[in-house]
């Protein structure tokens, strides 16, 4: 395992790492970096490499400066069918992080690397701005699916995790994440450290995270 040092290190100059969450959550390992550098190539690294959903994780103040609810919060408000589709606990014992997906408007379909990259890096950017900023820059359904960060005191997943990394970096946006795919099934931690160790990317367990920033 590499040191927490080493990974904001690699956060701040834009660098993906390799977070593997533990095997007493979801045993996943998502490959993360800073939205703020987000590029076609970055999007089609976790494309191919990753595998999984390509998310931007936000803290739960910004959600709440734009406006964005939990998806599960909308849903069961809705009533109806959706609240009965509400997921309030998942099977590792969390709440869901999902707010809602979107697209820039200026993308296309909003799928391809370079429509994905240009949401998730405008989105860091808009940011702070207010609600109407960020109506006039995305629109939703699209692509780039949205979290909201619970603070890792009361929610210890990938997107409080990558939260906590770019806030002690000090990169205070959003942050992208990836699950690792093999076949099937998520890679094993040992499978994820191997491609870290590969790739000479840095690795951390989220105990690791927790330890050393709570």
């Amino acid at each position: 395992m590499n040191s927490l040092d080493e990974a904001l290190a690699q956060s701040r100059n834009g660098n993906i790492i390799v977070v593997f969450d533990g095997e007493e959550r979801e045993g996943e390992a998502d490959l993360i970096f800073a939205a703020k550098f987000a590029t076609p190539n970055k999007i089609e690294l976790l494309r191919k490499d990753g595998g999984g959903l390509i998310c931007a994780a936000i803290s739960k103040e910004h959600a709440e400066t734009i406006g964005l609810p939990f998806l599960t919060d909308l849903f069961e408000k809705s009533g109806g069918t959706l609240a009965q589709l509400a997921c309030k606990k998942t099977a590792y014992g969390d709440r869901p992080s999902f707010t809602l997906p979107i697209n820039n408007r200026k993308v296309f379909t909003g799928i391809t690397d370079e429509d994905r990259a240009l949401t998730i890096k405008s989105l860091d950017a808009t940011l702070g701005r207010g609600i109407e900023k960020f109506s006039e820059e995305f629109y939703s359904p699209g692509h780039v699916h949205l979290l909201i960060g619970s603070g890792l005191e009361n929610r210890k997943g990938h997107t409080e995790l990558a939260l906590a990394l770019g806030e002690r970096a000090g990169l205070t946006g959003a942050m992208v994440l990836c699950e690792m795919l093999g076949e099937g099934r998520a890679l094993t931690r040992a499978q994820a450290k191997e491609y870290a160790e590969k790739h000479q990317v840095t690795f951390l367990e989220g105990k690791q995270i927790i330890e050393e920033l709570l």
